[in-house]
């Protein structure tokens, strides 16, 4: 096995993917199928072993962001299905269709387009029609059956161009991850169902039925219809605390780093920019190598808990572009080189993180540089490594 950089990394558990993963697959109804969803890297754990890890278990359907995450996919398990939830310029066809890859169309400009595309270089495109029930982002705008009422005439156009093929349908809820939210997500349920109905009675049939995100595949089990696209909870995190108390999952992420620096420093001393932190004693002081840079949100600043020698210590002064400082006093045995755990270990978790900054949880894992290798973890022992700055 190579080696990695032990400066800052994440330790990916894949034990715990495979445990989320079988989770959900116990709360499926009869029938219902699982597209994982790993765009943005796999929520930055590292789309490639994530993959492969899941084809493992069974999964082979993959939704993604765009055409190179598609193509990411298909490098690492080359029979499975892609979907493309977002837009691919027209003049890709080809591409789509060598690649088996299926494409997400959300109106009908889009789909003429793609199908003239395909027509012209003699290949078919397996489309996913998206709806838009609510979410008011993509797709065929179906707010209303009466106001929308021409949707139905014009989601069935799309679907009997040349070139396309019909394969799926699917919507996106706005809030099923919300305690308040199940009124509204049932009127889009009802939206989605309603619009199928119409399609199939004007001749259109589509083997694929989909609009179950994270949320809606734990609480509302009835909506599952042929497929359910997790995404969150596949890496152990949820949506929100109404639908973690649904579902047993498992962090797959931790972020570590080492010790790169001790000194001790006198009462009255400043750290770090700014001098926003003054010490009100004498201090003993570890600087580690994690910062801005490598996804520790600045905002954290003051706020942040790391844990060194099973201790939780806090980060004092602002947070660095590539360092940052902990308060380790009355902590022995503090040397450079030691590992310290960002988060992911004892109360320090990503919900943790993410709520002392402000922000969601995918935003904490997503926002991961690339410069921070993902060591892969099987049993406790290493049995992969993606660092995206080695030289090849």
């Amino acid at each position: 096995m190579k080696s990695y950089f032990r400066r800052t990394w994440l330790d990916i558990d894949t034990d715990a993917l495979r445990e989320n993963y079988e989770q959900i697959c116990s709360k499926l109804t009869s029938g219902a199928r699982v597209m994982a969803v790993v765009k943005a890297d796999a929520y930055g754990h590292g789309v490639e072993q994530i993959v492969k890890e899941l084809v493992k278990c069974g999964c082979g359907w993959f939704a993604v962001s765009n055409l190179e995450e598609a193509m990411q996919v298909k490098s690492a398990a080359p029979d499975s299905s892609v979907l493309i939830l977002g837009y691919t310029p027209p003049e890709y066809a080809q591409r789509l269709a060598f690649n088996g890859i299926s494409q997400a169309v959300f109106n009908l400009e889009y789909a003429k387009a793609l199908s003239q595309n395909a027509a012209e270089n003699g290949v078919q495109v397996r489309i996913h029609i998206k709806i838009d029930t609510g979410m008011s982002r993509l797709g065929f705008t179906y707010h209303d059956s009466v106001a929308d009422c021409e949707t139905a005439q014009a989601v069935a156009q799309a679907s009997r161009l040349e070139g396309l093929y019909p394969e799926g349908v699917f919507t996106h809820f706005a809030c099923a991850d919300e305690e308040d939210g199940e009124a509204f997500t049932r009127i889009q349920y009802d939206l989605f169902a309603g619009l199928v109905h119409e399609v199939e009675k004007l001749g259109v049939k589509f083997e694929i039925r989909h609009c179950c995100n994270s949320a809606a595949t734990v609480v509302y089990p009835e909506m599952q219809l042929d497929m359910v696209r997790p995404g969150i909870i596949l890496y152990g995190l949820a949506p929100s605390q109404y639908i973690g108390r649904s579902i047993k999952l498992k962090p797959v992420m931790k972020m570590k780093t080492v010790v790169s620096m001790v000194k001790e420093i006198p009462k009255g001393t400043p750290v770090s920019y700014g001098r926003t932190f003054t010490s009100q004693r004498d201090m003993k002081i570890a600087t580690v190598p994690v910062g801005y840079a490598d996804g520790l949100p600045r905002a954290l600043s003051g706020k942040a808990k790391m844990l060194v020698n099973g201790r939780e210590v806090p980060v004092v002064g602002r947070i660095c572009m590539d360092q940052c400082m902990l308060d380790v006093t009355g902590i022995d045995n503090i040397r450079e080189g030691m590992t310290v755990t960002v988060f992911g270990s004892g109360g320090i978790t990503v919900d943790s993180i993410a709520e002392n900054a402000n922000v969601i949880n995918y935003e904490i894992i997503c926002g991961i540089n690339k410069r921070v290798p993902r060591v892969y973890l099987e049993d406790g022992g290493v049995v992969a490594i993606s660092d995206y700055l080695e030289n090849k």
